[in-house]
């Protein structure tokens, strides 16, 4: 079996419309900066708003390139020299790498790098930012948002990086991340939720949905107040409440396009974000190559079963190698 090094830490941020995701995910990414770990950082939701909480004002986030304008060039330099895919039009969401797909990493520069990607100055380096666009008005009627993320996916499905290199994702709201296969291509996958009702909802549908797919979550309660808050949370979630975060003046000052230095946060709230990190980087030895490979073929046939041997008049399931399996030890092709 052909096995390429593929040894990554992806981590998607997911919940409910309003639950806070992107503010955690964008503090998640300046503390893994801080510490001085590379970082692609990918804005997936339907509301882009991950760049300006990473600091950039508006004019800044609405010039940043849209991936899902872009994903004609994706395909093709995802799709390299692999004979099991004729053309671009071939290639869908999941399509899987094969012997002669590109590949790529966190820190090489890359033809999807020079398109889409933006560097974002953060208090101890710079990160790759990546958005998939928003949805427009010309989308009406004639797209779903699904058509954008899919870029997002065979990204991630073609992506291979090192230990203590970091891709966060943050997702779209509520159980729309279920409407592919890329809920299952994260290492980990923190929920963040509020202690209300409604705020455990999403964490109910995500845990039921994900049982089947060995997908690991942690639950993040945010806008937490008191312990009432923590006591609901960790009955409402038991065991998989890992953390929970309360009010940020630091939070605050940067909702306000003022964030001081991100070394004054508070420090149960940088304990917070340690915790999680630590909770990332624990699932690095628990990765099973072959199943993760299996379940990318999984979707993939799913996909093509449903619309996409239709849309694209070919038989999609013979783009499976089925002797690729992604792993450690030889190298990706150029």
């Amino acid at each position: 079996m052909k096995r390429l090094p593929f040894v990554n830490m992806k981590i998607a941020f997911v919940g409910k419309g309003g639950s806070g995701k992107t503010t955690l995910s964008s503090l998640f990414i300046r503390h893994l900066a801080a510490a001085g770990a590379p970082v692609v950082a990918i804005d997936a939701d339907i509301n882009q708003h991950l760049g300006p909480a990473l600091g950039l004002d508006e004019a800044e986030a609405a010039a940043l390139p849209a991936m899902g304008d872009r994903l004609r060039l994706i395909k093709n330099h995802l799709r390299g020299s692999n004979p099991r895919i004729a053309s671009a039009e071939t290639m869908i969401k999941t399509t899987p790498p094969g012997e002669g797909s590109r590949l790529v990493r966190v820190r090489e520069p890359n033809a999807i790098y020079d398109a889409c990607a933006r560097p974002v100055e953060l208090d101890g380096g710079a990160v790759r930012l990546m958005v998939t666009g928003p949805f427009t008005d010309a989308d009406l009627g004639v797209a779903c948002y699904h058509s954008k993320t899919g870029a997002v996916e065979l990204f991630l499905n073609h992506l291979v990086d090192g230990p203590d290199e970091y891709v966060v994702v943050d997702m779209t709201a509520g159980s729309d991340s279920f409407a592919s296969g890329m809920f299952t291509r994260f290492d980990m996958t923190f929920l963040v939720a509020e202690p209300t009702r409604k705020g455990v909802s999403v964490y109910r549908q995500y845990k039921e949905y994900a049982r089947d797919f060995d997908v690991t979550l942690k639950v993040v309660g945010n806008k937490v107040q008191a312990q009432d808050d923590v006591d609901f949370l960790r009955k409402e979630v038991g065991d998989d409440l890992l953390v929970t975060v309360g009010h940020s003046d630091w939070v605050r000052a940067m909702e306000k396009g003022r964030p001081p230095r991100f070394g004054l946060l508070e420090e149960t709230n940088a304990a917070a974000l340690h915790r999680l990190k630590s909770a990332a980087d624990a699932t690095y030895a628990l990765r099973d190559w072959e199943h993760y490979t299996r379940q990318m073929a999984h979707f993939h046939l799913r996909n093509a079963e449903s619309w996409g041997n239709e849309r694209t008049g070919a038989d999609l399931a013979a783009q499976i190698d089925p002797g690729f399996v992604l792993g450690e030890g030889v190298a990706t092709p150029a």
